[in-house]
């Protein structure tokens, strides 16, 4: 028995849990508070593709396999599928690998139309492996599996949503009201089977749904509908992203048949304080004063309670997320593309964890940067983070990290990375990011010694005039630079894109490609995503549409509202540009196609780019400034060289000389200096070692140097340093 259960519903992602539940359980764990969380979604797939479960799907779909010659043939080949579809689940959960060679043979696996757009399997896996070739053509394997269902099952049905378009922005509740009044869907049956025995089990009394998307919007009401009607005596709440963005202007009772309580925002005092009424309170009643952000139905109307006095949780207050009660070992790694960087959404099981709640930056016009999740920033500390970073090691047995920051902080950032390199961590990390100019090559050398493998980060639109507009704080010169040190580092860097900005023209839509086509071709971005720009409630653009060029369409809001339809005062239709501008990112992610004319992605007349065909090359060869700050602190990363003195004579004349052999991973550095340069220098390593807690900076370098020898500048810019900085010596 525990007091709570902490679902995430179908469907989020197929490779690692969504982080917010193990973060609640992790705090209920400070406090005491007995709790169980399940992925409801990683369940029911599992169910759904599994022998038994697939000899179901094609029972119930009937002779609907007509639909089309597609779903015929996947009908037709239903014997196939059902033998193969364990040992395949299997192999994607990592137990089977040498399943990849029979796979990657040939003739395993029940083709169908997934297959028919198969990436040129040498070309796109010859550096990425056998392993992944096979997860790829697993993953199409199970996207024609997908297609049959949404075909002849259940149309609602995708793996990482489940009807989606009825939590899209509803500004009312009728058409989910009335889709959740029907009989329930095949996909509904199997939620609510295993729904149903683990309610059994745990005995909980309060159910608390954290919904962080629309896909999961259905499926939360759907399973909250169950619980009032099979298990009465169990109260139901709802948090996370979707409420927190969308049902803040929430005044439809109805929607309190399924829900006792929806909080918002940071969830850790809301969740308690509910914990504290339903759990230990004869009447499971509480005192005004003691709620939260939180929805309730009182006296038969939809009352918003937020007079607890009690402030929210600091951030080094919240404890390590949890992950106890999920089936790490049965999630399933899925390749969709052929790009190293893109399938770090879909490969791997990845610990999350947070450096700052709320972001840094908080100016970005398109962002809901009004809102708490937003606008309240507060980092943790760093050895606060790496200790939290090994206790999920020791929990999970997993070392990969993924920082599901809004925009993680260059000088946290920094920190992290110097702290787990002083305790030996061997991790993978990555994160999200602004692209701004602290990145240096230095700060990218450090992050990718302490493990960070990856970087996301909104380009948005390549204009330098949108850019200002959207008050991103970068410039183009500056992304492609700070992606330029990414990429050398050994770090991958995907970008989010952006067209359809308001007062965006045809001609910036068409030079953003061009400048992401030249970034694709110098090999300084390794995958990307265009999205078309959506006016949220929440944002600048939102809040203040006349400043923007743009009318939006005022409805009345009873349910949910975030995205908001508009016109452009420009009269532009984006929407066409969307098909050409995805096609040709496909290609350049894949390697190929720089040499095509922009217009031959477009079926419509396109004008010519303006962009000079070496814009971003000339980005990438302005002079380095040798002004190093002051107060910039040194830093050794490399090992303790091996040194030999010897003497040197020339003219008649005899001195010592040193020379010290520095070894790093990958290459050997030699470097000859006077005696007593080697021996200043031998002890400056000692005292900027990671290793060594106390810091010196450049300006006491350079004195500490001046102490003994003459001329600073011309050591400091000499091939021997230069040499030094590239196996380990680094200016942060």
């Amino acid at each position: 028995m525990k007091d709570l259960v902490l679902i995430t519903p179908p469907f989020t992602q197929l490779n690692t849990p969504y982080p917010a539940t193990a973060y609640l359980k992790g705090f209920l764990n400070s406090k005491n508070i007995s709790s169980f969380q399940m992925d409801l979604g990683i369940e029911v797939i599992l169910d759904i593709f599994s022998n038994k479960g697939l000899e179901k799907v094609f029972q119930v779909s009937g002779f609907k396999f007509q639909v089309d010659e597609n779903c015929e043939r996947i009908y037709a080949l239903q014997n196939d599928y059902i033998q193969t579809i364990d040992s395949v689940i299997t192999f994607l959960q990592g137990k089977n690998p040498t399943l990849a060679r029979q796979i990657c043979s040939g003739n395993f696996l029940p083709e169908a139309s997934r297959f028919e757009q198969l990436d040129d399997m040498e070309y796109a896996f010859g550096t990425m492996g056998m392993q992944d070739k096979a997860k790829h053509l697993a993953t199409l394997y199970l996207e024609d599996l997908s297609d049959f269902i949404v075909a002849c099952v259940d149309e609602n049905f995708g793996f990482s949503r489940y009807a989606e378009r009825l939590g899209r922005s509803a500004n009312s509740f009728d058409e989910l009201y009335h889709q959740l009044i029907q009989k329930p869907t095949y996909i509904d049956e199997i939620t609510l089977s295993i729904l149903n025995q683990k309610l059994i089990e745990v005995q909980p009394k309060l159910v608390c749904f954290s919904v962080p998307f629309p896909g999961n919007l259905y499926s939360a009401f759907r399973s909250a509908q169950w619980i009032k009607t099979h298990f009465p005596d169990i109260k139901t709440a709802m948090g996370g992203g979707f409420p927190n963005t969308e049902l803040r202007d929430l005044k439809d009772k109805r929607v309190f048949e399924f829900f006792d309580f929806i909080t918002l925002d940071d969830g850790e005092l809301p969740i308690e304080l509910l914990h504290r009424a339903v759990c230990h309170s004869d009447e499971g009643k509480i005192s005004c004063n003691q709620y939260k952000r939180t929805f309730l139905l009182e006296n038969n109307q939809v009352v918003f309670k937020n007079s607890s006095t009690q402030p929210d949780y600091k951030q080094s207050e919240v404890g390590t997320p949890d992950y106890s009660d999920l089936h790490l070992d049965k999630y399933i790694s899925v390749i969709e593309i052929a790009n190293p960087m893109h399938s770090l959404w879909s490969d791997g099981r990845w610990n999350k964890l947070t450096m700052a709640h709320g972001c840094y930056w908080g100016k970005c016009t398109f962002c809901d940067i009004s809102l708490d999740y937003i606008k309240l920033y507060e980092p943790v500390a760093a050895k606060l983070l790496v200790d939290r970073m090994e206790e999920l090691i020791v929990q999970t047995g997993e070392n990969g990290f993924h920082f599901v920051d809004e925009a993680a902080p260059p000088a946290l950032m920094k920190e992290v990375a110097l702290e787990i390199l002083r305790r030996k961590l061997t991790v993978s990390w990555w994160t999200n990011i602004r692209f701004e100019k602290s990145f240096t090559a230095d700060l990218c050398k450090l992050l990718k010694a302490s493990g960070c493998i990856a970087v996301s980060g909104g380009l948005e639109v390549a204009s330098d005039r949108l850019l200002a507009l959207i008050k991103k704080g970068v410039t183009v010169e500056q992304v492609a630079q700070v992606t330029r040190n990414f990429t050398e580092s050994g770090i991958m860097v995907h970008a989010y894109l952006m067209y359809g900005y308001p007062t965006q023209t045809v001609q910036e839509t068409i030079d953003s490609l061009e400048m992401v086509r030249q970034m694709f071709e110098l090999g300084i971005l390794q995958s990307g995503f265009w999205h078309q720009f959506a006016m949220t409630a929440h944002s600048p653009v939102g809040m203040y549409p006349e400043e923007f060029g743009v009318i939006p369409q005022q409805n009345d809001i009873t349910f949910a509202n975030n995205d908001i339809q508009f016109t452009d005062k420009t009269g532009i239709n984006h929407d066409k540009f969307s098909f050409g501008l995805k096609k040709s990112l496909f290609n350049y992610m894949h390697g190929i196609c720089f040499d095509y004319e922009l217009q031959e992605w477009f079926d419509f007349k396109i004008p010519k780019t303006k962009i000079a065909p070496d814009y971003i090359i000339s980005c990438l060869e302005k002079e380095e400034t040798f002004n190093t700050k002051p107060t910039a602190k040194l830093v050794w990363i490399g090992g303790n060289p091996k040194t030999e003195i010897f003497t040197k004579s020339k003219k008649g004349q005899k001195w010592e000389m040193m020379k010290l052999t520095f070894h790093s991973k990958i290459d050997t550095v030699e470097i000859l200096l006077e005696k007593e340069k080697g021996e200043w220098l031998l002890e400056l390593v000692s005292k900027i070692s990671i290793l060594n807690p106390s810091r010196m900076n450049f300006q006491q370098v350079k004195e500490d140097y001046e102490n003994n020898f003459p001329d600073f500048e011309i050591f400091w810019y000499s091939k021997s340093v230069n040499q030094l900085r590239k196996c380990g010596l680094l200016v942060l």
